[in-house]
């Protein structure tokens, strides 16, 4: 069944067709979904920023250059490289890491997709974004023919692109501890001192517990609650900054010249050096920004940022340097952070809504990182992984209890094994900054080779914002011993995981691939294949674009018998994030027409959603009599005629997209039987609408639960043999569709080197026998589903 995006992304798609009432209403919705982590860094920047050295202090140079960090930071990274920049090199309407990695593959021919194809490129999303840009010149092309031409560049560009995704799974394991913790820590401030500490942590982990546990219900129910959450936590925290300003210190704008930066590091030295660590986590969360673009728009994202989000955290944090400026003799003031800023008579309620916002802010990362697994899922880059959609509306909210369960067993290790904000920061830091270096690397790549602009440019890009995040870089890891090794730790298991799934599912393809059956072998079975054909369609599924499956041989040699219809079907990725439904299927010929042998591609986005139903089964079907109809190219000559035929294939869409295409119809047999018999066996031609249409119908078998039919246009015409093939095609439907899975087991070669055997025999087999197999990640009925074992010695 073909899924279209979902409400958000429908609503950004035909932006450029509303008012203006739909551009505010998605900026305002993208409050409770881009922005919720972003928003409660006030709870934790300052504290995790003054945990080294700055109660230390007598004056407020320390408290204004930090405040001068926090604006200059906010003011280029998120305002002005996401913003402004990043958020331009969208993937048709996209974003993410993935996007970047595939934009680079359809423009530099740097995929790691093993079973790509020319047909690929014709798809009219493919290269859309390039149309009426010119081409690529001097340095520019040098550049991208030595990214085609290097393997190890095109696997250095791969690996890149995994750290980032790792890291921000990472980040999904510590910013829900992080953020939940440092909004919790404002019982140290409301209740007494003695007993706050026994109760941070449990109430942490009970909170914890229960947003993973409510993971599989999806935010549909509860998502619109979302933004006016954010939306009232902005309010409050500028409010709060604004109340601090006149009150405590009306001077403290003079802290946004750049010359208290360079005034802070000149004085604390090394120590301020470190406390950058805590600084950049001021932007944690902008890279939900570009991640969450496919939900919205650019412009809605761009004024939620620019008019709400920018403008309250700048007050908010010049609110607590305003307090701290007054306060800094205090140890307390230090040593609690946001909530000491809070008058006292507003702390409960400040509280309860900073958890909220808090628990807001970790939905959008949870939720973050599932998709960016099933991503990495469907390029081969993550084992299979059960995926429950948890909306029929916006399907782009789904949830993997194998991973949301893995994540809270984390989030409550770094809880329970860190208590307190400084490590988490450091973690979290290390993290966050990871993922933006990525960002800007991939970016320059992408100006030069998508965007089509000059070398330089692209090295002026990567110069001004790589010293940048370099420099934050540098100074969270440098704490590696203190909490940032924590991030380093898992990003290494993923990152180690994914390299291995996605070696394996190479050497497996590639083996595939050199041992493959080619028609040759199948035509010289004779004309009628020596083999018992049973009724029914028979779906072979497989990762090959062009021949017979080596598993289909190792079958038939076994088993000489095979449905009347074979289908070999190859449900393949390409790199874009959706397939238009009328270039979904391609569909050709194996071998003459009368061997009913056929090939079918099916195609989707790495974000399309590929559900095998009984839609399903109708749209595969209905494609393959509509290329009966239209696209029967005839495969009638010698053996080499036939080979060289094999690779040509007929782009068809679903039912959906041809309203003027073959229907096919299932009822049951005791609603039709009470018909009669004749209406089985006569041909008519009903009126629908202004065209005529004729019903191809077979004769009625008693027993048999469901009758299907066809209804074909009149016009144009179909030959004689075409309807023999439709009649066929019908019957075998009606006599039900079995699935033929290939269940390989894959050892190294003999001679092998150990670093092989290792990966291959114990990582990539220990991760398939843990993972979900095909039928299962498919939901393919178990009494229609036969496996076909196979030892694959690669």
């Amino acid at each position: 069944m073909d899924l279209e995006p979902g409400v958000y992304q429908n609503q950004a798609k035909s932006l450029q067709r509303e008012s203006w009432k739909t551009v505010l209403t998605l900026a305002y919705q993208s409050l409770g979904v881009v922005y919720g982590d972003l928003s409660t860094s006030p709870l934790y920047v300052y504290k995790s920023a003054f945990a080294e050295d700055i109660e230390h202090s007598e004056t407020n140079e320390e408290i204004y250059g930090v405040l001068s960090f926090v604006f200059w930071t906010l003011t280029l990274v998120p305002l002005l490289k996401y913003v402004f920049i990043v958020l331009k090199a969208d993937d048709n309407g996209e974003g993410g890491t993935f996007a970047l990695y595939s934009l680079l593959c359809r423009h530099a021919r740097v995929s790691s997709l093993p079973n790509c194809q020319v047909a690929d490129e014709e798809i009219s999303d493919y290269k859309k974004d390039s149309i009426g840009l010119a081409p690529n010149t001097g340095l520019g092309s040098s550049l991208k023919s030595t990214l085609e031409r290097h393997r190890v560049l095109q696997r250095f560009l791969l690996v890149l692109a995994l750290i980032g995704t790792c890291m921000v799974i990472g980040d999904g394991v510590l910013t829900p501890a992080l953020s939940v913790f440092s909004a919790v820590s404002g019982l140290e401030v409301v209740i007494s001192q003695q007993h706050h500490k026994y109760i941070e942590v449990p109430v942490t982990c009970i909170i914890l517990i229960g947003l993973f546990a409510l993971q599989h219900y999806g935010t549909h129910k509860v998502g619109f609650l979302f933004a006016p959450i954010v939306l009232m936590w902005l309010f409050c925290i500028s409010s709060i900054g604004v109340y601090n300003i006149f009150r405590w210190n009306p001077h403290v704008f003079r802290a946004l010249s750049p010359y208290y930066m360079f005034q802070f590091l000149r004085k604390t030295e090394r120590g301020g050096w470190m406390s950058l660590g805590g600084i950049l986590l001021c932007m944690t969360g902008s890279e939900a920004m570009f991640a969450d673009l496919g939900h919205f728009s650019q412009l809605s994202i761009k004024i939620a940022f620019t008019s709400v989000v920018y403008p309250a955290l700048i007050l908010a944090y010049m609110g607590q340097a305003a307090y701290l400026s007054q306060h800094h003799f205090s140890e307390k003031a230090f040593r609690i952070g946001f909530y000491v800023s809070v008058p006292e008579n507003l702390r409960w309620p400040v509280l309860v809504i900073a958890i909220l916002a808090a628990v807001v802010g970790s939905q959008a990362i949870i939720t973050g990182t599932f998709s960016i697994i099933k991503q990495c899922s469907a390029l081969g880059c993550f084992p299979k992984v059960k995926i429950v959609h948890t909306s029929s509306k916006v399907h782009g909210q789904i949830y993997i209890p194998e991973i949301n369960w893995i994540l809270m067993l984390l989030c409550l290790a770094v809880t329970i094994g860190f208590r307190d904000t400084k490590r988490m920061g450091n973690a979290s830091g290390l993290a966050v900054i990871t993922v933006m270096l990525v960002t800007t690397c991939l970016m320059s790549l992408i100006i030069v080779l998508c965007w089509h602009q000059s070398v330089f440019l692209a090295i002026c890009f990567i110069v001004f914002f790589g010293t940048i995040e370099a420099l934050y870089f540098s100074a969270s890891l440098i704490k590696f011993t203190e909490g940032a090794w924590v991030p380093v730790a898992l990003s290494a298991v993923f990152l180690i995981v994914m390299h291995v799934w996605h070696y394996g599912t190479l050497k497996k393809y590639e083996f595939d691939l050199q041992n493959k059956v080619s028609i040759n072998w199948l035509l010289s079975l004779g004309p009628s294949l020596g083999i018992v054909r049973v009724r029914g369609i028979g779906l072979v599924h497989t990762e090959l674009v062009s021949g017979i499956p080596a598993i289909f041989s190792h079958f038939v040699t076994n088993l000489p018998a095979f449905h009347q219809v074979l289908v070999f079907l190859c449900i393949k990725r390409v790199p874009v994030p959706y397939v238009r439904p009328e270039e979904r299927f391609l569909v050709g010929h194996i071998g003459p027409k009368e061997y009913r042998l056929y090939r079918c591609i099916v195609r989707y986005g790495y974000r399309d959603i590929h559900k095998d139903d009984i839609e399903f089964e109708k749209d595969l079907v209905c494609s393959i009599a509509e290329f009966i109809r239209f696209g029967n190219v005839g495969c009638n000559g010698t053996i080499e005629d036939l080979a060289k035929d094999e690779d040509k294939m007929t782009v068809v869409g679903t039912c959906s997209t041809n309203a003027e295409g073959i229907r096919m119809r299932e009822e049951d047999v005791s609603n039709v039987e009470s018909v009669g018999t004749s209406e089985f066996r006569e041909i008519n031609s009903p009126s629908v609408g202004t065209s005529e249409l004729r019903e191809i119908k077979s004769p009625p078998v008693i027993k048999r639960r469901k009758k299907v039919r066809f209804i074909v246009p009149e016009s144009p015409k179909i030959d004689t043999s075409a309807r023999e093939e439709l009649e066929e095609l019908m019957e075998a439907r009606e006599a039900g569709i079995a699935y033929i899975l290939g269940h390989s087991y894959m050892k190294a070669k003999q001679g092998s080197s150990m670093m092989k055997k290792l990966v291959i025999n114990y990582g990539y087999e220990f991760l398939r026998r843990n993972s979900r197999t095909t039928s299962y990640a498919f939901s393919l009925p178990h009494a229609s589903t036969l496996e076909v074992g196979m030892v694959y010695h690669v």
